[in-house]
């Protein structure tokens, strides 16, 4: 039976994707719900400098980040003490002996067999989520850092409430979404941990062993689709890293802060943002390293990409309104299609 968790999850992301797609529907009929939400989805500079009613500075994006990073790294550790107790590597001979010990069962053999094969079919569940988790973890860690070291946001750079709010979602939602039918056994486990700590006091709890190779060792048994997620993953990580690296050179000086100028260089000579598309290719990334075979997933990536896509056609067409001179050979997110 799915759990609550990934049945919120999904509503939740079926919520935020449904108001989008409708308000990118070529109808003059969704003018009006288009232009309000796209007043909550506006900020910094395609955000008019008088609309700041229910606006916070874009500078709070830090906020997002590090909550981020402390709910990933939660995560991300405590599904890995699971995985290390309760999904513990197996070694072929030991295997193969228990099996040998089984043949004798007879009837016995296929309920073995089934049994093995289920247990197998869990670890390896679970460590596909530690390695997507882990993953994830290295995505925020360097947008944290970006946010800090990279960016200079205008102290006139707004954004509305409603997306401040939004993103907090996102980043609380997306590292969960990614382990969300493991959730409430981990979350068990730990509950467990604590409780027995509680009673028995530190002096009582039994050590925790730990073997650096037995928790690493169970990552090198990964699919081939998880390495080749990690390989997309990895792709659109340096692309966005480029590209952020970019946009931040643009505003070194302080009195840049407030001028807009046209970026180049990576994938900003084909599209108007790239960082955007390489944040797609990322989630892609999570989505084949996950094994896709969670529609949870499959959901969380269908928000970042339809959230993407409405995002960047705004900002082309303030790039055309602002810049006479823009490239036209440039799309805005999708190269050569949109």
């Amino acid at each position: 039976m799915e759990s609550w968790l990934a049945g919120l999850l999904r509503a939740a992301w079926v919520a935020g994707i449904l108001p989008l797609i409708i308000a990118s529907l070529p109808s003059s009929r969704l003018n009006s719900f288009h232009g309000a939400l796209l007043g909550f989805a506006k900020r910094g500079k395609i955000m008019q400098s008088s609309s700041h009613k229910f606006t916070v500075p874009q500078r709070f994006f830090c906020h997002f980040y590090v909550v981020a990073v402390v709910w990933t790294t939660l995560l991300l550790f405590t599904l890995w003490a699971y995985a290390y107790k309760m999904a513990p590597s197996v070694s072929e001979p030991s295997l193969y002996s228990t099996i040998a010990s089984h043949l004798t069962g007879g009837s016995h053999m296929f309920s073995f067999h089934k049994s093995h094969l289920t247990l197998l079919q869990h670890r390896h569940r679970v460590w596909s989520s530690v390695f997507v988790l882990l993953l994830m973890e290295i995505q925020v860690v360097r947008r944290l850092i970006e946010t800090i070291y990279t960016f200079q946001y205008s102290p006139s750079a707004r954004m509305h409430i409603f997306g401040y709010l939004t993103g907090l979602f996102f980043y609380t939602a997306a590292p969960l979404s990614l382990c969300c039918t493991l959730a409430p056994e981990v979350f068990g486990f730990a509950a467990a941990l604590v409780a027995e700590f509680i009673v028995k006091g530190k002096r009582q709890m039994p050590a925790f062993e730990f073997e650096l190779w037995e928790s690493v060792n169970p990552f090198l048994k990964l699919r081939w689709f998880q390495w080749i997620g990690a390989a997309i993953f990895l792709w659109g990580w340096m692309h966005q890293r480029c590209c952020h690296a970019i946009l931040g050179s643009l505003r070194e000086r302080a009195e840049q802060i407030d001028e807009y100028v046209i970026p180049h260089g990576d994938w900003f000579e084909i599209v108007s943002c790239p960082h955007y598309l390489a944040e797609i290719v990322i989630y892609a990334g999570l989505l084949v390293a996950s094994g896709g075979t969670d529609i949870t997933i499959w959901l969380l990536f269908a928000f970042v990409v339809v959230n993407l896509v409405f995002a960047a056609a705004e900002t082309q067409r303030w790039y055309i309104r602002k810049f006479d001179n823009y490239p036209s050979n440039r799309y805005a997110i999708i190269p050569y299609v949109y």
